[in-house]
């Protein structure tokens, strides 16, 4: 077959089944037209529980549909640990008939001040443990493989070196449990106060490295990334073989890309030419009030994403 028509061909069979795609996508979510503005993006940019509550209301279902009709195929959910569990099955059961893709919850039962792994506490590491067995079945109904972990706060009376120890040690009896499952726990870097034991990717690098298994990485959060040190593709390209997960947030504000100081597009660019095909949880509010908020947070993400244009 001469080059021309070999490349033609090609075109009408990918044509064929993106028209398929799109088809599937209107029989499930009611749309019968799918313009190219709402067609699925670059990246897979994951969607949080009242992020379009305007147009559609309260019920997360309703939102994760409307959010498919406009080309997100992701979610993810700080909270699904705390939901009923016919809820999770429900949400579960919607992601897999669209085909698309759950992101990070938060792990059972530990906030980002009480997991305290930095003490070495048996109280404290049994918690942990718990939490790692309960995080297992949540993740089997939603059909999940991450999992948030912070490890807490710093513990003052003791030598950084010593609370390092103790998180990597826990972090060992943790994804003993989990990576049977093919469960991934995320370690996040935060920065919302300067008692958090870990703050930046490097630290979870380092942990990650001496903890030596698939299911321990880090969620790349570049929020908190940029309130703490900035030189985001710079650090994501020293800790990239250990991330797990990303998280989006402009800055000030913690918003949507486009809305601070955080050049987006270029990120978005890189992490795309470096081969992630996981998911980016969108961890920010809408800058805007009501729909018209709603709409251009999808807008800002169409400009964001327009990187290959």
């Amino acid at each position: 077959m001469k080059r021309r028509n070999f490349v033609q061909s090609s075109v009408l069979a990918g044509a064929s089944l993106l028209s398929t795609g799109v088809l599937k996508a209107a029989s499930l979510t009611g749309d019968t037209t799918v313009a190219a503005s709402d067609k699925p993006f670059n990246l897979n940019y994951g969607i949080h529980d009242g992020m379009f509550k305007n147009h559609v209301g309260a019920d997360f279902i309703d939102q994760i549909k409307f959010a498919y009709d406009r080309g997100f195929r992701a979610i993810e959910d700080n909270g699904m640990a705390a939901r009923p569990v016919d809820q999770q099955k429900k949400i579960g059961d919607t992601l897999a008939k669209l085909g698309m893709a759950m992101g990070v919850f938060v792990q059972p039962g530990l906030g980002n001040n009480t997991n305290m792994l930095a003490s070495g506490k048996a109280d404290y590491l049994d918690k942990f443990i718990a939490s790692c067995k309960e995080a297992v079945e949540v993740a089997k109904r939603i059909n999940s493989k991450l999992v948030t972990v912070v490890p807490g706060d710093f513990v003052r009376n003791l030598p950084i070196g010593i609370q390092t120890g103790n998180v990597i040690e826990a972090m060992k009896k943790g994804t003993a449990i989990v990576e049977p499952h093919g469960l991934v726990i995320v370690m996040e870097p935060l920065s919302d106060n300067p008692d958090l034991f870990l703050r930046t990717p490097d630290q979870g690098y380092a942990i990650c490295k001496a903890v030596g298994s698939p299911s321990c990485k880090i969620l790349y959060d570049m929020y908190h990334v940029q309130r703490n040190q900035g030189n985001i593709i710079s650090t994501l390209d020293w800790v990239y073989d250990e991330i797990g997960y990303y998280q989006i947030g402009d800055n000030p504000g913690r918003n949507e890309p486009g809305t601070g100081e955080v050049n987006y597009k270029n990120i978005f660019k890189h992490i795309y030419n470096k081969g992630y095909k996981g998911v980016l949880g969108m961890e920010h509010g809408n800058a805007g009030q009501g729909k018209e908020g709603e709409l251009a947070l999808i807008k800002a993400y169409r400009e964001a994403d327009s990187f290959l244009s």
